[in-house]
C-alpha cells in the first residue's frame, strides 16, 4: 500500500539526510520526497510517499519522532488530503503531429512552455494519478525527456499538519 507522511523539521543542514537514511536503514524505499520551507523560515517540511505495509510505516513514525529534528509526523489519510506534483515534459513533435499533441495538452489542461520545429515541452501540475495518464496518452510521440518533482500534499478542510 502506498502512504504519504507529512514531517515538520528544523530547517538545518544534514537533517533531510537524516531522514533518508533512516528509510534506507530499514529497507524501505521512497517513492517521492519534496522538501520546502513553510512560512516559518527555521520550519521545513517533508513529504514523503512510500509502498510498505502498516506494519513497517507505523515502525517509520515511531524512529522519525525520536529524531531530535524532527517537530512533527503525520500519516496523511487517502481521500482526506489533496496531493500535487509538477512535471516538464519533452515530446517528439513533427508538424504533421503538432495538432494532435496540443489537443492533447487542451484535454488535460497542461500548458506548452516551449517549442521548437522537433519537439514541444509541456508542463503539468496534478495528482500522481492524472500526471501517469498525460504521460501515457503522450508516450506514442515519443517522450524525449521527463522531469518531475516530488509528490506535495496537505490535509484538507481545516485540519493542518503545524507545530
Amino acid at each position: 500500500m502506498q502512504y504519504t507522511l507529512s514531517i515538520l523539521v528544523e530547517n538545518h543542514a544534514g537533517v533531510l539526510s537524516k531522514i533518508s537514511g533512516l528509510f534506507s536503514r530499514r529497507g524501505f524505499n521512497i517513492d517521492s520526497l519534496a522538501v520546502g520551507v513553510t512560512g516559518d523560515p527555521n520550519v521545513s517540511r517533508i513529504t514523503i510517499v512510500a509502498n510498505g505495509d502498516e506494519y513497517v510505516v507505523e515502525q517509520l513514525e515511531k524512529q522519525l519522532n525520536k529524531v531530535i529534528p524532527v517537530i512533527k509526523v503525520k500519516r496523511l489519510t487517502e481521500g482526506e488530503f489533496i496531493s500535487r506534483e509538477l512535471i516538464l515534459i519533452k515530446v517528439h513533435c513533427p508538424a504533421s503531429k503538432r495538432s494532435e499533441i496540443v489537443k492533447t495538452a487542451e484535454i488535460m489542461q497542461a500548458k506548452i512552455v516551449d517549442a521548437s520545429p522537433s519537439s514541444v515541452t509541456l508542463e503539468y501540475c496534478e495528482c500522481s494519478a492524472r500526471v501517469k495518464t498525460l504521460i501515457d496518452m503522450l508516450r506514442p510521440y515519443g517522450i524525449r525527456e521527463i522531469v518531475r518533482t516530488g509528490t506535495i500534499a496537505i490535509d484538507r478542510g481545516n485540519t493542518a499538519v503545524s507545530i
